[in-house]
């Protein structure tokens, strides 16, 4: 589970836009090549808000996430985005943790992680 304290620490990409190309030229980009070039130990991609939408229906997308996972990038969606846009199970599908976000990013900023957001 994510929301226990973890030693380690890396990068948070909180990804809000419902920008495909703001997707695809940063944050999958950079979470991707973070995970294979070896920038960070740890790096996960947070879907927040209109990503969410935006995610559960672009098949493209859908199949670029399926390289972040591959490359070992951890994948979380808040789960209050998830049920305003009615993609909970959508988002879970494509191997997404789906929780209250709220007290894992605050825990990020507390302890240390990088966090970027897109």
């Amino acid at each position: 589970m994510v929301t226990e304290k973890v030693e380690e620490k890396g990068l948070v990409v909180v990804w809000i836009s419902g920008d495909r190309e703001a997707a695809q030229k940063m944050a999958f980009m950079y979470t991707k090549n973070s995970m294979l070039r070896g920038w960070w130990g740890r790096v996960r991609l947070v879907v927040w808000g209109p990503s969410a939408k935006l995610l559960s229906v672009d098949r493209e997308l859908q199949e670029e996430l399926e390289e972040l996972k591959l490359a070992g990038v951890e994948l979380l969606a808040c789960v209050a985005c998830a049920r305003m846009y009615d993609v909970v199970e959508d988002l879970e599908e494509l191997g997404i943790e789906v929780i209250s976000m709220g007290p894992p990013l605050t825990e990020y900023l507390k302890t240390g992680w990088k966090v970027l957001t897109v």
